[in-house]
């Protein structure tokens, strides 16, 4: 019988060390989560992290929401297309869209340093632009298109949100 007590007890060690490392694993995550949702939750209460997780999760799904009928309401498609030197960029808006042009041209064009090479325009009942954008050879960058893409939704996020306050 004394040959069994010190294997239980490695056995019970073991699995000690083992919970441990569990419990260590778990606080990370948790902390991790607690940072990543920006809950003030206090560090011992799992369940108020997980709640304001959760709470932060629908804030997401909700902001998700708005943003698609957003896109949806404004009809706004739009593509960029990389060539030679520059990008093709198509904006299309099923309804007119004051300050649209002035928003891409002021905003995107200006950030990402492009200059306007070509660029055909409507904004009668519809919302159409056509441009033809080259990086400005001085900056010596190179941008792709999904960072124009990017710059051109926000600038179109922006201006939809600031004619929905007036």
């Amino acid at each position: 019988m004394d040959n069994l007590a010190p294997n239980k007890r490695e056995g019970v060690s073991h699995f000690l060390v083992l919970e441990h490392k569990k419990a260590a694993a778990l606080h990370e995550k948790l902390q991790l989560l607690r940072s990543i949702t920006n809950s003030h939750a206090v560090n011992s209460l799992k369940t108020s992290i997980i709640v304001d997780a959760s709470n932060y999760i629908e804030e997401l799904k909700q902001k998700v929401e708005r943003l698609n009928r957003d896109m949806e309401n404004a009809q706004t498609s739009m593509t960029v297309k990389t060539l030679q030197k520059g990008f093709m960029i198509n904006v299309f808006s099923k309804k007119s869209c004051p300050g649209l042009l002035v928003s891409i041209l002021g905003s995107a064009f200006e950030e990402l340093a492009l200059n306007v090479l070509e660029a055909r325009v409507s904004c009668t009942d519809t919302f159409s632009l056509q441009a033809i954008g080259g990086k400005n050879e001085e900056q010596g960058e190179t941008i792709d298109a999904h960072v124009v893409k990017q710059a051109l939704l926000q600038v179109i996020r922006n201006w939809s949100e600031s004619n929905e306050q007036v």
